[in-house]
């Protein structure tokens, strides 16, 4: 019942998983949350032991002699790899960047940093800040897609324009931002969200899916697709291509 809309920015000098982080926390317990704390943790175990699953560069096998040896404060990882190494080089790490507490860990390490923000002007601001932190940690800003994430209750089609209904913006609710109303509605707030640059795209998650989903796909889809904000097509395999994101080279593979 998840889904990724993703409308075409074009990112400057650009064509148009994993999972961490604390989704159910709010922002005043997020510094005690393990969701939080083991963010950072577990992307460094995980990179090398995919890594260290890549064939030998000019063929020949795997690296059979390389381990993955990590101990952290809640979990450890030993010995070697295993399992073939996937289609894509690296999972796609997501993290949930909306506490302050894990945004720097979203902006060092995430492909895609999510964002339980009701309005645009606050999205906004706060990828211009994750797009900043990960120009300082020695990323291209462009390697990190930023989505507002955003529950769709699509059952009581097209209403007036208040808080949470139709051309109103999402409401908060203490399972995050909650959108009510039709598939158009819905569309016009993708558009305006995409236009003011607030985000690169949405995760969408819909509160009924065997209603919703068809309702999602076959309404508000159409429509960014009729408007030319999303695609038609999808040229890649995997949700790393689907992303626009390059596949990593591996830090461990060596040459025989």
């Amino acid at each position: 019942g998840r889904g990724v809309v993703l409308p075409e920015r074009r990112p400057a000098g650009a064509r148009p998983g994993e999972c961490a982080g604390a989704p159910g926390v709010g922002v005043r317990a997020e510094r005690e949350a393990p969701g939080v704390r083991d963010a950072g943790a577990v992307q460094d175990p995980v990179v090398r032991g995919v890594d260290g699953e890549q064939p030998l560069r000019g063929g020949g096998g795997r690296d059979t002699s390389y381990r993955v040896d990590y101990r952290g404060g809640t979990f450890s990882v030993t010995g070697p790899p295993t399992g073939p190494p996937p289609p894509q080089g690296h999972p796609v790490r997501v993290v949930d960047a909306t506490g302050s507490s894990v945004r720097r860990t979203a902006a060092r390490y995430a492909d895609v940093a999510l964002l339980r923000v009701t309005g645009p002007a606050q999205a906004r601001a706060l990828r211009a800040e994750l797009r900043d932190a990960a120009a300082e940690s020695g990323r291209a800003p462009d390697t990190l897609r930023v989505l507002g994430t955003l529950t769709v209750d699509l059952g009581d089609g097209e209403r007036a324009a208040e808080p949470g209904h139709g051309g109103g913006g999402p409401r908060r609710t203490p399972r995050g931002p909650l959108y009510r109303g039709g598939p158009v509605g819905l569309a016009e707030l993708i558009t305006l969200w995409h236009e003011s640059e607030a985000v690169d795209g949405f995760h969408l998650i819909p509160a009924e899916p065997h209603r919703d989903l068809e309702r999602l796909v076959n309404g508000t889809v159409a429509l960014l697709q009729h408007r030319g904000l999303f695609r038609t097509f999808y040229p890649g395999s995997t949700l790393r291509e689907h992303l626009r994101l390059a596949r990593p080279a591996g830090r461990y593979a060596v040459t025989r």
